[in-house]
């Protein structure tokens, strides 16, 4: 980690605790999101009916709708309040509590599960959002794109971490007789505890930088964080390469939230894969979306911003033609391993983008809308995905199809952002 990367009076350990926050989330999206939980919800909560995969989209898509219409007034209120660390230290609290919980998730309880699974998503973006906007006061300006990919990757390796425990807990409760409805809720239990522990130095070292700032009567505060989420979509004008970014972030990342949260599903339903299967894919996976996420973090820096995007874009194209035409499992490995290299890149390309596009005094609100424009994808990728294997009667290959599409969308939107207009606007504020 070079000292040149980082802000005036950043010291390393403060952005290694940072990163450490992606460190241990990642466990929950990699474990639930990704590997176990959902494969485990469509075979065994839900009996493998049509319209399970629908269900588990639409779960994700409720946490993602509430998290819509909180992230900017959360974050405007972080802003006023300096309080981004006792907000992450609730968030955090909600999600392992939520995941936790999975433990008496069993077959048939469908309902327990999408409400415990939704519970658990909106903490985990809300979460997120807010661990974002720490981001520009630990880099400096021109490093951004660098610092953001050492907590991407360093993110990476706690899911591959703690996919490694679950892995070990499986193979030996398999080893005894006990099925998916025994070690999947046991899994779930490690992945709490796993982001309890590991998001603990966030919290120790991690500086509250930004003042709280006087407010008015309380009992005014919640209509005006409304009136500046309102204010802040409608100032989102002066900002023009920053929107055209959102709206270019919403289309490539419905395909990537649906690569997320489906990638296991498919290898199940259509490549044939088993739960110990997914889990050693993505095991693998998470190393390959380490590298990405450090390698582009540093190629972002030197290539530019756009550049950087459009070249993971292509990759996702790349992934999506192979996925299709694999009849076996030797293709869906090189299919999900170009996927790792261009989630970790693209990832960590967004949220740098964002921090050099959002002015300094208003960060967390940007970010906020950073968080509004991913969870909007995150709703309209997985339902997309949802909604065609629920209307073709299963077909999965005809839902990565059309994701597709949205990795086409973003290339074509991408065109004409200009990051340095976009970086000189956020500096007039």
């Amino acid at each position: 980690m070079s000292r040149s990367a980082l802000a005036d009076g950043v010291k390393p350990r403060e952005v290694w605790a940072w990163a450490m926050y992606d460190f241990a989330n990642s466990a929950y999206t990699t474990t639930v999101v990704t590997a176990i939980f959902n494969a485990y919800f469509v075979a065994v909560v839900a009996g493998g009916a049509t319209w399970a995969t629908l269900a588990w989209t639409t779960t994700q898509a409720v946490a993602s709708i509430a998290i819509m219409l909180t992230a900017a007034s959360v974050g405007a209120y972080a802003d006023r309040h300096g309080a981004k660390k006792k907000l992450l230290a609730l968030t955090t609290v909600g999600c392992v509590a939520g995941t936790a919980a999975l433990f008496w998730v069993g077959p048939g309880d469908v309902l327990l599960a999408m409400g415990l699974v939704a519970i658990a998503s909106f903490f985990f973006g809300s979460g997120e959002n807010i661990v974002a906007a720490f981001l520009p006061e630990l880099a400096g300006d021109d490093d951004l794109g660098k610092v953001s990919g050492w907590g991407w990757s360093w993110g990476y390796l706690g899911g591959m971490a703690c996919l490694g425990l679950c892995l070990a807990w499986i193979v030996a409760a398999k080893g005894r007789g006990e099925g998916a409805e025994s070690f999947v809720p046991a899994a779930m239990l490690i992945t709490a505890a796993f982001f309890a522990v590991a998001s603990a130095p966030t919290f120790m070292l991690l500086r509250e930088r930004v003042q709280a700032s006087p407010v008015a009567r309380a009992a005014t505060e919640f209509s005006a964080l409304a009136q500046r989420l309102r204010t802040t979509l409608h100032e989102a004008s002066r900002f023009p390469d920053m929107a055209r970014f959102m709206v270019c972030l919403l289309c490539y990342q419905s395909g990537v939230f649906a690569a997320i949260a489906l990638a296991a599903i498919y290898a199940q339903e259509a490549i044939g894969f088993t739960a110990e299967d997914n889990i050693k894919l993505f095991f693998v996976v998470n190393g390959t979306a380490a590298i990405g996420a450090f390698a582009f973090g540093y190629l972002q820096d030197r290539l530019g911003h756009v550049r950087t995007i459009a070249l993971t874009l292509v990759g996702w194209l790349l992934m999506t033609a192979i996925a299709l035409g694999s009849e076996g499992r030797a293709q869906f490995w090189v299919a999900a391993n170009i996927a790792g290299l261009c989630l970790g890149s693209s990832q960590s390309a967004s949220r740098a983008m964002v921090g050099l596009f959002a002015p300094v005094a208003r960060r967390a609100e940007f970010f906020g809308l950073w968080g509004l424009a991913m969870k909007m994808a995150a709703i309209a990728g997985p339902m997309t995905y949802g909604l065609t294997t629920w209307l073709s009667g299963g077909n999965h290959r005809l839902a990565l199809g059309v994701t597709g599409i949205w990795f086409v969308a973003g290339l074509v939107l991408l065109i004409g952002i200009d990051a340095q207009r976009g970086r000189e606007a956020a500096r007039r504020g």
